[in-house]
């Protein structure tokens, strides 16, 4: 590797103090994370594992692949500043296609197979994409989503192809896609794989990915190229600096979230490290075991829910090499940290916090410092981060709750923009500060600790209460799957707090099981916090990535209750 954007400190301390971006003037990730590789060279270095086909892809085999599908998507019309939407699992083809939108100077924008019509036609008019390229799953979706949309130069269908976990697609769809459709094979076919790779820079448009939309419709987040590079910085810090040649990368997260992109995938190739691929349609804890030994995995990005999901196996049943497990998305509790101590030699599980639009600030690095259960860890090297009032912005002292404002050493490592959105964007900062709409509090060393989404405080009584802590508790009964916690109008109190609860498949709701979880809340949390009311429901509104869309929740109470009314 000729250049990485984070070097090895010794301490944090060293590494707040020494670190600085210094970000190439010139810098295009399709050339650093194919051809900046050296001992062993692109040829030599394995870039990608298919666990599927058992095939291996070297970095220089991604260069040639990715060279060939940017000379046919430029023959195709595709051109600099041209959009093109990947919806696509984890395979080949998807960092494939990012890196090829790159070298012709085009930007991706990254879709989970989880969408639906709705989902794929918003962005795809929102993001006025150019040319799609999409696995098979998606296929009837993208024909109905693209239906009216006149936008689009070309329509790419990949080869049909298994999966690791769940059963994929056999056979294409006969389509009718609103542009000229070809199958991936096809539409490379004949091209060469040298092409010449555009210049380009920090700022240069990369990508456009989306918000959750936890909070009102998606906003699209415009990034430059220099998104990719803060990315690698955190796993570099979040993976206890073990990215190397040696070393072997997993996450059971679509490809297609910022965190896998960017943090796992993204990361690991700038740094020379090994993917492996393993497309799923569910998640099975022996079968990611058994993933884990059979590839070598040494460090994975894994979510909490999923994380609680491999509690139910066992795996002191297989010779495993993690050496570091890599976290976000809500705070982990401290019965995974045990679990992890327990049950594995020396592995690290580190939590970290970012936003789509910011880039991931805060984590913990086990290495570094210790981990705190329930903090999300010490701001990153490359950021100042502050808690501030969230009215007047002024910073807050240690131990208050307030808003997460974070400033970066360098404002290319973070978005540019919110497409057509100029009042969000300018929202989003004050005075150099980036405002994260996320409640947390930082104690007088320097760990910082979530709360809750601005949005999602509950006032009752005159006390503000953030709905996470009600529903970790709640999470710690055996019976209870997933928890949503809202407020709802009360007379007395301004508000009351009430919990969404999602049993076990195998446990019934009743009076007794709710005096129980709310005697559990009493017993854990302050007077004013427990949930005064319960309702047991089969499922949450989630969001693509997993988290519960508690504004969906107040939505839907707020249709229940004046439906009672009348």
């Amino acid at each position: 590797m000729s250049w990485q954007v984070m070097p090895d400190f010794s301490s944090y301390r060293k590494a707040r103090e020494q670190f600085t971006w210094d970000l190439p003037d010139s810098f295009n990730p399709a050339r650093d994370f194919l051809r900046n590789h050296s001992d062993p060279g692109p040829e030599d270095r394995v870039a990608l594992i298919d666990a599927v086909s058992e095939e291996q892809y070297t970095f220089a085999d991604i260069d040639r692949l990715s060279g060939q599908l940017a000379n046919a998507l430029a023959d195709s019309g595709i051109e600099k500043g041209d959009r093109i939407g990947v919806i696509a699992p984890q395979r080949v083809e998807t960092p494939t296609t990012h890196i090829a939108a790159w070298r012709l100077g085009a930007v991706s924008v990254p879709m989970t197979t989880m969408y639906g019509e709705n989902a794929i036609s918003y962005r795809t008019s929102d993001a006025e994409l150019d040319a799609i390229i999409f696995d098979p799953i998606v296929a009837d979706d993208v024909e109905a989503a693209t239906s009216e949309y006149d936008g689009l130069d070309v329509a790419i269908q990949l080869n049909s192809h298994p999966w690791y976990v769940g059963s994929g697609p056999s056979n294409y769809p006969d389509l009718t896609v609103n542009a000229p459709t070809h199958t991936f094979d096809e539409f490379v076919s004949g091209y060469s794989d040298k092409q010449q790779i555009v210049e380009a820079t920090p700022e240069t448009d990369s990508t456009i990915m989306y918000t959750s939309g936890s909070t009102g419709p998606p906003k699209g987040v415009l990034h430059g190229h220099g998104l990719w590079l803060g990315r690698a910085a955190a796993a570099h810090n979040f993976f206890n600096s073990n990215l190397s040649s040696d070393n072997i990368n997993w996450t059971p997260a679509d490809w297609a979230w910022a965190s896998a992109l960017g943090g796992l995938l993204m990361g690991s190739w700038h740094h020379g490290t090994t993917v492996v691929a393993a497309p799923m349609q569910g998640f099975d804890p022996d079968s990611v075991f058994d993933l884990c030994e059979t590839y070598e995995i040494s460090n994975a990005l894994i979510p909490p829910t999923a994380l609680r999901m491999l509690m139910d196996a066992d795996p002191t049943e297989y010779d495993l090499a993690l050496q570091t497990i890599a976290s976000a998305g809500e705070p982990l509790t401290p019965e995974i940290l045990d679990w992890a101590e327990q049950n594995f030699d020396n592995l690290a599980v580190n939590e970290y916090y970012g936003q789509t639009e910011l880039n991931l600030v805060i984590s913990n690095s086990s290495r570094w410092f210790d981990v705190k259960p329930g903090s999300m860890g010490k701001p990153l090297p490359g950021y100042d981060v502050t808690i501030r009032d969230p009215e007047t912005h002024e910073k807050l002292p240690p131990g208050e709750v307030g808003e997460i404002a974070v400033k970066p050493q360098d404002d290319r490592v973070f978005f540019k923009k919110y497409l057509d959105r100029p009042d969000a964007t300018a929202n989003k900062e004050h005075n150099g500060w980036y405002l994260t709409d996320d409640h947390a509090k930082m104690d007088e060393n320097g760990y910082v600790w979530f709360e809750s989404r601005a949005d999602d405080v509950i006032i009752t009584s005159g006390y503000r209460v953030g709905p996470l802590e009600v529903e970790r508790v709640l999470l710690e009964h055996p019976d209870v799957e997933q928890a949503g916690v809202i407020g709802v109008p009360d007379e007395k109190r301004g508000e009351i707090i009430k919990a969404h609860v999602k049993l076990a498949s195998d446990v019934a709701g009743d009076e007794n099981l709710r005096s129980e979880l709310q005697e559990l809340a009493k017993g854990k949390l302050a007077k004013h916090e427990y949930p005064r009311e319960i309702e047991f429901t089969d499922s949450l509104p989630m969001t693509s990535s997993g988290k519960i869309q508690r504004v969906k929740l107040r939505e839907l109470e707020e249709k229940e209750r004046s439906t009672n009314i009348k």
